[in-house]
């Protein structure tokens, strides 16, 4: 993109509604959600920082938790929001958006295999927007182990309003210690029983 159309779209009411109510914020998060899959632990504390909890579910698959705040912020007047090619006028938007995200990451076999958000998390367009708090310092500067990102700050495959798909688990991301049984995903459902006992019976 030339830098005249970046000054010009800098300065676009579009542009500044958009980016001031977190529509760009929720994109970053749901890019993070593709973009850090196969991440190793040590490039996520590398970019993300430490987390703010862990938990070891087997021998192979741990969950690391993060949290990040905000201070709640107040917008009015009328918003637009870019759906396809339409653009919608919101009038008299009131109140704020949320003011905190934790972010759920599963790593199988030291890598992370999906990440998760909760909390009150949504800024006034988009979802999830709160939660880029936590992914900034990895979308800003990528670690090795990240996948390259794909498309632009205002189009591409990944949706500000909706997070992407949840990829498959292996079975040993998904097993239970406390019931010895693997939970299998779509995929293996097909060709599998659903719940596999433990052989120890």
């Amino acid at each position: 993109m030339n830098r005249r159309l970046l000054s010009a779209l800098a300065v676009s009411p579009l542009f500044m509604s958009l980016s001031g109510c977190g529509y760009f914020d929720s994109r970053a998060a749901h890019k993070a959600q593709v973009t850090m899959i196969g991440m190793t632990s040590y490039d996520l504390q590398a970019c993300a920082g430490i987390p703010s909890a862990t938990k070891q579910l087997n021998d192979t698959t741990q969950i690391f938790t993060y949290t990040g705040t905000q201070p709640q912020l107040s917008y009015g007047g009328s918003t637009l929001i870019p759906i396809g090619d339409i653009v919608t006028t919101i009038q008299n938007l009131g109140g704020g958006g949320g003011t905190s995200c934790t972010a759920v990451i599963r790593l199988d076999h030291d890598r992370v295999s999906d990440v998760h958000y909760t909390g009150n998390n949504d800024e006034i367009i988009g979802t999830d927007g709160i939660c880029s708090i936590i992914t900034r310092g990895c979308a800003r500067q990528p670690e090795g182990t990240m996948k390259r990102s794909t498309g632009s700050l205002l189009f591409g495959p990944v949706s500000a309003f909706h997070p992407p798909t949840t990829p498959n688990q292996t079975s040993t991301a998904t097993y239970s210690q406390q019931s010895g049984t693997v939970i299998l995903n779509t995929e293996e459902k097909s060709k599998k029983p659903a719940i596999i006992p433990n052989s120890s019976y």
